[in-house]
């Protein structure tokens, strides 16, 4: 039996191999739910829930719902109790990803691949955006700053003014450069400014 400590780093390995340049984001909050892991490459955003065989599917409606309101793309990754029945509970775009014990390690195999996300709420994605980076796009854009409008209002003008694919891009890197041991200062001297 796979427990989600047995998975999880492995995981991150076998996702270094498919998706050669990428960041690792764990534990994110999405609406009411968390996702497990948010993966970045440049130019998707992916959701990773991960039901190890000790899971249970009873809160996955739920995830699966904000996890389709925050994320291009997704992924389950489920333990072999999951894996004849994880296709009846996920939409046919979320990839499946399996996971089985082979000679003491775990074992990962591509059962299905993602597609795009039909649901993208593209305000719910931009509001994982820190308010910073959401002023450097602003900045790539040549917007104007909206320093004493609420963040709602920029992601709102964000959406009006950039195209999708020029946002997707800038907000992947955004996500790529976000360094999560300085941000307390970028904080700090965004307000400043």
């Amino acid at each position: 039996m796979l427990y989600d400590k047995d998975i999880r780093e492995p995981l991150f390995d076998f996702l270094d191999d498919l998706y050669p340049k990428n960041r690792i984001i764990e534990e994110k909050k999405m609406g009411r739910s968390r996702a497990d892991v948010v993966m970045v490459t440049p130019e998707t955003v992916y959701g990773i829930e991960i039901k190890s065989d000790a899971d249970s599917y009873a809160r996955l409606k739920r995830q699966i719902r904000d996890y389709d309101y925050y994320y291009d793309c997704n992924y389950v990754v489920v333990g072999t109790t999951h894996a004849h029945h994880i296709s009846e509970h996920v939409p046919k775009w979320w990839g499946i990803i399996t996971v089985e014990l082979e000679e003491e390690h775990p074992d990962f195999y591509v059962l299905r691949k993602p597609e795009r996300n039909p649901k993208l709420n593209w305000e719910k994605k931009m509001s994982m955006i820190w308010r910073p980076e959401l002023a450097h796009i602003q900045e790539l854009n040549n917007m104007p700053k909206y320093k004493e409008k609420s963040k709602k209002f920029v992601i709102e003008k964000i959406l009006e003014k950039v195209p999708e694919e020029t946002l997707q891009l800038q907000v992947c890197e955004e996500l790529f450069q976000r360094d999560y041991t300085e941000i307390e200062g970028i904080i700090r001297e965004y307000r400043r400014n």
